[in-house]
C-alpha cells in the first residue's frame, strides 16, 4: 500500500515553507524598521515583503486544505471525505459569522486584512479550511486511537469528538494570544480578555463549535462503512504539529510561555498518545470495532 501519495507530501512541503516564510516576516521583519528599509533598497525585497503581506497567510491555509482533503479522500472515499468537510467549513463560518456579528460563541471581536477575501465583509474565506484540516487531523487521530481499546462503539466515537475538539482548542490557545497581538495583528479582541488579551468564553466557542461539526461529521460517516487507516496518519500528525510549531514561535516570541504549555499539555500530549496506540497497539476483535476489511483505492501520483 502506498501510504502517502507524492503530491500530499508536496502539499505538505509547501504549507510547511509557507508558514516558515511568514513566520520570518511576523517575527524578523515586522519589527524591524531599519531591516525594512534595507529591504526596500531592492525591487525583489519590496515585491516579496509585499506579496507576503498581503497573501502568505492565504496561501499556506490553501495547501493544507488540499493536503488533508487529498489525503481524506484517498483514505476514507469521496463520501466520508465530503461529509466531514462540508459541515466543518459550513459549520465554523457559520460560528465566525455569528461571532463577528454579535460576539457569540466567541466574543467581541473582528478581522483585520492579510487573510484573504472576507465572506460577508467579517470572516476571511481561509478561516473555515483552518477548522477543517486542523479538526479533521485531530479527529482522525483520535477516532483512529481509541477504536484500538477495548470499548464500546458509541464510547469510542464520543472520545473521538471530545479529544479532537479538544485537541483543536488546545491549537488555539497557542495561535490566537500570539496573532492578536502581532506587530501587524490578524484580528483583534474589542473587549480584551483575562486570558493573554482573550476571554475564556472564546475557547467555550472553539470547544463547542468543534463538538458540533465533529458530531455532524460522525452521524454522516454511519451511512457507509468506514476504514480507518491506522498505519496512514502521518501526515494529519505532520500538519498538526507543524501548525502547533508555528503558533508556538509566535506566542513564544511575544513571550506568552503559559499557552504554549496548556496546548503541549492539552493538545500535543494527547494527539501523540493517540497516535501510538492507533499505530503500535493491537488491533480489537471487538464486535464493535468499526474498522472494515477492505481499503479504498489508493491514488498514485
Amino acid at each position: 500500500m502506498k501510504r502517502t501519495s507524492s503530491t500530499e507530501n508536496y502539499l505538505l512541503i509547501g504549507h510547511v515553507l509557507a508558514m516558515a516564510f511568514g513566520l520570518a516576516g511576523i517575527i524578523l521583519v515586522l519589527p524591524n524598521v531599519d531591516f525594512q528599509a534595507k529591504l526596500a533598497q531592492f525591487e525583489w525585497g519590496s515585491t516579496i515583503f509585499g506579496w507576503s503581506m498581503a497573501g502568505g497567510g492565504v496561501v499556506y491555509m490553501l495547501l493544507a486544505t488540499a493536503a488533508v482533503a487529498l489525503y481524506a479522500y484517498r483514505t476514507l472515499g469521496l463520501w466520508h471525505w465530503l461529509s466531514f468537510m462540508i459541515p466543518a467549513i459550513a459549520l465554523s463560518l457559520f460560528s465566525e459569522l455569528l461571532g463577528t456579528s454579535t460576539g457569540f460563541p466567541f466574543g467581541e471581536y473582528r478581522y483585520l486584512s492579510g487573510l484573504g477575501y472576507k465572506i460577508a465583509g467579517l470572516v476571511p474565506f481561509t478561516i473555515p479550511l483552518s477548522w477543517f484540516y486542523l479538526g479533521f487531523s485531530a479527529y482522525i487521530i483520535a477516532l483512529a486511537g481509541l477504536k484500538r481499546l477495548e470499548i464500546s462503539h458509541w464510547l469510542s466515537q464520543l472520545g473521538a469528538i471530545v479529544f479532537g475538539s479538544l485537541c483543536l482548542t488546545s491549537w488555539d490557545f497557542v495561535l490566537d494570544p500570539a496573532m492578536s497581538q502581532a506587530p501587524i495583528p490578524f484580528w483583534v479582541w474589542d473587549q480584551p480578555g483575562a486570558f493573554f488579551g482573550m476571554p475564556y468564553q472564546n475557547f467555550a466557542g472553539w470547544m463547542g463549535t468543534g463538538i458540533v461539526f465533529m458530531t455532524v461529521a460522525t452521524l454522516l460517516w454511519k451511512v457507509k462503512p468506514l476504514y480507518i487507516p491506522n498505519n496512514d496518519l502521518q501526515l494529519p500528525l505532520a500538519i498538526y504539529l507543524a501548525n502547533f510549531v508555528f503558533a508556538t514561535v509566535l506566542s513564544l516570541a511575544a513571550g506568552f510561555y503559559i499557552p504554549v504549555l496548556l496546548g503541549i499539555v492539552l493538545g500535543i500530549v494527547p494527539l501523540i498518545v493517540l497516535y501510538w496506540m492507533a499505530t503500535k497497539q493491537p488491533i480489537s476483535s471487538s464486535k464493535n470495532d468499526l474498522v472494515t476489511a477492505k481499503q479504498p483505492a489508493t491514488i498514485n501520483n
